[in-house]
């Protein structure tokens, strides 16, 4: 046996046993010839002492340790002196004198220091993952991780939930995103793709009679990354038959509920039930289809009074079909030039073509704007936001999405500026009644907006059938935390022909339906149900819950921010009797 205890199990009830620990050895310290050891596992760490005058033989061995060996000890707890406790640790009142001393595995010197949780440049971290992996933060954050999956896995069984695995080599079916293909050896040319998501699975699975079906399901999507994107990722993928929309939302709010609680206690749900609003009213009221509402400061729509005035670039947004948007931020005259300059910036980088301001001073407003308007003009501007003195106004005049959007990126950028966004609290919200498509504004084709088995609402069949199917409300539905979006779902199409008819305002010929998704359309003739479902992004979530910068903090083994993985070493180049055996030809660029 190579241990009788772990590292965060003894205290004062085993003062005088004899015991036996293993672990690597955190720090070492020599006190004038004593020496005391922090043994680690992933439970904990126990102090562990040698005294030349005691046991001389483990004293020597101990006096040739270094941080990261793998020892074993044997040795009798005994209560540390008064004075010497340490009250983080849980076996903080005790130590053990070593009187048998083993070195397991010897260690180099690693690239960092494991101990402390000191900034470590991160490619460094990913190469040697399984030594980053030692620290105590990130061995919390996978631990942390089991524990949330163990609590939706008990979740969803107790509501009658099937965890049901789907294949990871399927068909080529583009949802939207670029896809990894597998190259098939047995029938050569021919390809497997790697899946975005199980959309079509977990529907085939309804019309199979599983109506209650989950799965921590692999994604695997060739994007360009960011913080919170890797290559692949694990959604909670989540289908159910004979339901409705609250339906789904219910079960979802439920789960989210009980992984706060358990999982951040010291955090604050702001509201219960989660709100909901539609689409609109989010980009309207905060220029996001995923807002964050732990704080007001609204956006409002001042088109009506933009377009009166002689600001020709106000007048030439809305005769275009725009719109005018402000944004009130209290306190805000107290902006530098310099301020006002990088909040112009982040307006410019969301499709803005410029950031109009008016500051509300003391002497009265101030701006470059202010020779446009007239004295009641820009009182009604002030009225309409509720505005005083001491704040500014923003303006975004655009297209609807571009003014929104843009306003959206300067309203969160000034709640950092005003720590407006406190981590303690979780602001769940729900975001209802997406487009069901996205118009190209240069082609004019339509696009899916979430994927093309989205069901349209019922009351909106007119005008999917109208000249204006772009502007149809579909029953799709995102779940958001404090600004991110940690989910989204729908309820699906069941219908043979409706089915067709999106494909067919998609620009999905017949032949091309057939070829792409002709296993559905065949399904759908033997009995559908109705059905919808929701997908919640793991790591997201994980992230949100644990204070994380991204999401490679909270997987095991991540990517880095170009989609390689350094420890590995890939991706790598393939043998060219392998490429040959898969009739593969590599052509260098």
């Amino acid at each position: 046996m190579y241990r009788t205890h772990l590292n965060n199990q003894l205290n004062k009830n085993n003062i005088g046993e004899k015991v036996t620990l293993t672990g690597w050895v955190n720090n070492r310290r020599d006190h004038g010839g004593v020496i005391f050891i922090d043994l680690r596992d992933r439970y904990g760490i126990t102090q562990v002492v040698t005294n030349p005058e005691n046991f001389i033989e483990a004293h020597n061995i101990a006096n040739n340790v270094r941080p990261e060996y793998v020892i074993q000890v044997t040795g009798k707890v005994r209560q540390r002196p008064e004075g010497q406790e340490n009250n983080n640790l849980k076996t903080g009142e005790i130590e053990v004198l070593i009187e048998e001393f083993k070195i397991i595995n010897e260690s180099k010197t690693p690239p960092f220091e494991i101990d402390k949780d000191i900034n470590v440049n991160e490619e460094i971290r990913l190469k040697y993952r399984y030594l980053d992996l030692r620290k105590q933060r990130l061995q919390n954050n996978i631990i942390k991780r089991h524990r949330i999956s163990k609590i939706i896995r008990d979740e969803l069984d107790n509501q009658n939930f099937l965890e049901i695995e789907t294949p990871l080599l399927i068909k080529g079916t583009p949802e939207g995103s670029r896809e990894y293909l597998v190259p098939s050896r047995i029938y050569p040319g021919t390809f497997y793709v790697l899946p975005q998501s199980p959309q079509q699975l977990k529907q085939l699975l309804m019309i199979a009679g599983f109506d209650r079906y989950f799965q921590f399901a692999k994604c695997l999507r060739d994007e360009d990354l960011r913080g919170d994107r890797q290559p692949e990722f694990t959604q909670l993928d989540i289908e159910m038959a004979f339901i409705n929309q609250e339906d789904v939302q219910k079960i979802i709010e439920q789960l989210l509920i009980k992984l706060s609680k358990e999982i951040t206690p010291q955090k604050n749900i702001i509201t219960q039930p989660f709100p909901k609003i539609t689409w609109q009213e989010a980009m309207e009221n905060y220029g996001s289809d995923k807002p964050d509402i732990r704080f007001e400061m609204k956006i409002v729509d001042v088109s009506e009074i933009a377009e009166k005035t002689q600001f020709e670039v106000f007048q030439k947004a809305i005769k275009n079909g725009g719109v005018v948007k402000c944004l009130k931020v209290d306190g805000g005259n107290s902006f530098t030039r310099k301020e006002i300059d990088d909040l112009t910036e982040i307006a410019k980088n969301h499709g803005a073509k410029g950031l109009a301001y008016i500051q509300l001073a003391e002497e009265g407003p101030k701006s470059t704007l202010v020779k446009f308007f007239t004295e009641s003009e820009i009182q009604n501007f002030i009225e309409k936001t509720n505005a005083k003195t001491g704040d500014i106004l923003f303006f975004g005049a655009d297209h609807f999405e571009i003014a929104c959007n843009s306003l959206g990126q300067v309203r969160l950028a000034c709640a950092d500026k005003m720590n407006l966004r406190d981590k303690n609290k979780l602001a769940y919200l729900w975001v209802t009644d997406f487009p069901l498509f996205e118009k190209d504004l240069v082609s004019g084709e339509l696009s899916a907006a979430h994927h093309p088995f989205t069901a349209p609402r019922e009351d909106q069949m007119d005008i999917l059938n109208s000249d204006k199917p772009e502007m149809t409300k579909s029953i799709a539905y995102d779940i958001v935390l404090n600004g991110i979006e940690i989910g989204g779902g729908s309820i699906r199409i069941h219908d043979q022909k409706l089915q067709k008819k999106i494909f067919e305002l998609l620009q999905i010929t017949p032949d091309k339906a057939e070829e792409r998704f002709g296993h559905m359309l065949e399904a759908f003739e033997y009995g559908a149900p109705p059905h919808g479902g929701i997908a919640l992004g793991i790591d997201r979530l994980i992230m949100l819950l644990l204070d994380e910068p991204n999401i490679r903090e909270v997987i095991a083994f991540p990517k880095d921010s170009k989609g390689k993985d350094l420890m590995l070493g890939s991706p790598t180049q393939i043998p060219k009797e392998t490429t040959d055996e898969l009739s593969i030809e590599i052509k260098n660029k």
